[in-house]
């Protein structure tokens, strides 16, 4: 089927080989037969086929152009509406192959109910970008708040890209303890927020050609870290502002990036003209915000490895490590 090689292959695969390699970590030396493993890589292909779906759905409604550094599936020989339908079919394809390698075992209401639960969670999160998006019309910039943005951070990635991956290896090991899943996702989560805001950046000041997809969230008017750090940017300057009495050099560069901000966020954020985008990028920089991200990288990043050594519940420390490692200064 041509839409499975057009979709499913091709990608880096980290959600799946880090089911797997949960997988082999948690489960009891005894239960790491050839068959047992087999059915870890089936739970893997079923999470490339979810990512596969996702991703479909995700480039239609954000009108986007390149995936993986080729056209979006919809564009592909003009497939247009119908990659809906395709969409869907990869979704379907994924309790299919868990009923029919699964069904009778003892974990597969559980890893069942993993995928269910956490398909419809990161569906959550991407209403929650869709209804912050303006798509051409002039964004409510009110409404881009960090609790907002966290928000989707939590339901949108992760969900299916850091607590699906590890809590479905976990069910497959038989693992029983609510306090292992409870850690688990405290960490995993926490992932999740710096995945999505090094996705929000490498969009913006990565090289496409490395991450293999179009940056179209300015132009699109999107709720990313980058606009929400500038807004908040600027409102500790407004109040300075207002209660300074003498204006200084510093206060008048301040009072004139809070006048730049609104112009240009008002004016440019959520057009698609070229010149408007530039200009909204070149604010991004104006404000410092490659320095800011840079320094919440590497803080996140200490703050994960602190957390992960406080694990108490025998989850394996070298499992989060090593997923923490790997999203350290990524490019892609």
């Amino acid at each position: 089927m041509q839409v499975l090689q057009y979709t499913v292959l091709g990608g880096k695969k980290t959600r799946s080989l880090a089911l797997i390699y949960a997988y082999k970590l948690l489960a009891p030396s005894d239960q790491l037969t050839e068959e047992n493993i087999r059915l870890a890589r089936i739970l893997a292909w079923c999470l490339e086929l979810l990512q596969a779906f996702l991703l479909v759905i995700d480039d239609i409604q954000d009108r986007s152009l390149l995936r993986r550094g080729k056209p979006c599936w919809y564009l592909y020989n003009d497939i247009g509406p119908a990659a809906i339908n395709d969409g869907l079919l990869l979704e379907c394809s994924i309790f299919y192959l868990i009923k029919k390698h699964f069904k009778g075992k003892d974990c597969y209401v559980n890893v069942l109910e993993v995928f269910h639960n956490l398909t419809f969670k990161t569906i959550i999160g991407q209403s929650l970008d869709l209804l912050s998006t303006s798509f051409g019309k002039k964004p409510n910039l009110d409404l881009f708040t960090m609790s907002r943005y966290n928000s989707i951070c939590q339901y949108k990635s992760s969900q299916y890209s850091f607590i699906l991956p590890i809590t479905a290896a976990m069910q497959l090991a038989g693992i029983k303890d609510p306090e292992m899943f409870r850690q688990a996702k405290t960490i995993l989560s926490e992932m999740g927020h710096l995945f999505q805001v090094q996705d929000d950046y490498l969009g913006c000041y990565g090289k496409s050609d490395v991450h293999g997809k179009d940056y179209t969230d300015i132009q699109e008017g999107k709720c990313t870290w980058l606009i929400v750090v500038a807004l908040q940017r600027a409102t500790p300057e407004q109040r300075k502002i207002l209660e300074v009495n003498i204006i200084d050099l510093k206060v008048l560069r301040e009072m004139l990036l809070v006048l730049i901000l609104f112009l240009i966020t008002q004016e440019c954020y959520g057009s698609s003209d070229l010149e408007k985008v530039r200009r909204v990028k070149q604010l991004f920089t104006d404000l410092d915000l490659p320095k800011i991200y840079s320094t919440y990288e590497e803080e996140t990043y200490n703050l994960l490895k602190v957390r992960i050594q406080q694990i108490s519940c025998g989850l394996p420390r070298s499992l989060f490590l090593s997923l923490s490692s790997n999203l350290f200064h990524r490019m892609s």
